[in-house]
């Protein structure tokens, strides 16, 4: 089990920030991750593969006017 933005979410062998966020269906243009704190570039997301027990928060980055 990972928490995704405070929340248990079930996690499975092998997954990515990229499988995630297909998974969450999170298709922002602009999204930030972070994984245990540790900010998680949007070029490392199909190679940065999420553990068992991690902390993961997805920031979705809006305009404001």
């Amino acid at each position: 089990m990972i928490t995704v933005n405070g929340k248990e979410f079930p996690w499975e062998e092998g997954m990515t920030v990229a499988k995630l966020l297909e998974m969450k269906k999170y298709a922002y243009p602009r999204i930030t991750v972070k994984i245990n704190g540790q900010f998680i570039g949007d070029e490392e997301f199909k190679n940065t593969i999420i553990k068992d027990g991690d902390d993961v928060k997805c920031i979705h980055l809006m305009a404001g006017g």
